[in-house]
């Protein structure tokens, strides 16, 4: 009887061990992440808040109702972006100055077929609060800027829950590790 040889036994061991332990992890993250999906669709059903507020953002109050006034734009964004007719086109974010100190407001004016930037100088402003990656959230109008349609509000089908999947393909991977190691040394005792 040969011995297993001992450096690979080891290397495929630990291999293993970590594509178990990402499994787990993925594991973890998806009930991580269908907490926060429980909060962000409770969100949808709590009153309005008034912003401008400081974003938190470890706990952003994503789609819920916001309202704001935008006292001045200060610069444009035109995003690809869908309209509430799922057209795809251009979404125009305004960002706002609120006073003369403080966050200031990220605002998505609305939806045009074109990248120019509309002609809108501020004012009130109602919607959604919607993820947005410079500035923790921004506030998707109800009522668009002039000349401008509704952007479609933001929605929680937007946000991927692929973790279990991920999770999956760890364990997978784990057991074709194990499985391709127990097949060479079967091999190697065959010869």
């Amino acid at each position: 009887m040969k011995r297993l040889p001992l450096i690979p036994t080891i290397v495929v061991a630990l291999a293993a061990a970590g594509m178990i332990w990402l499994g787990l992890w993925q594991l973890h993250r998806a009930r991580w992440k269908e907490g926060l999906l429980a909060t962000y669709a409770a969100n949808t059903n709590l009153p309005a808040i008034a912003l401008p507020n400081v974003p938190d953002a470890k706990n952003p109050p994503l789609f819920r109702r916001a309202s704001g006034y935008c006292l001045r734009v200060t610069g444009w964004e035109a995003k690809a972006g869908r309209n509430t007719a799922d057209q795809a086109g251009w979404s125009h974010i305004a960002r706002c100055a609120t006073g003369a100190e403080g966050p200031g407001l990220s605002v998505d004016a609305g939806w045009s077929r074109d990248a120019k930037n509309p002609v809108w100088s501020g004012g009130p402003v109602e919607g959604r609060l919607a993820p947005d990656t410079k500035h923790v959230y921004r506030l998707v109008a109800t009522t668009p800027a002039p000349g401008l349609k509704p952007s479609a509000p933001p929605s929680l089908d937007e946000i991927p829950n692929n973790h279990r999947a991920y999770a999956v393909q760890w364990f997978i991977f784990a057991a074709l590790a194990v499985g391709t190691y127990l097949l060479a040394l079967r091999r190697r005792k065959a010869a």
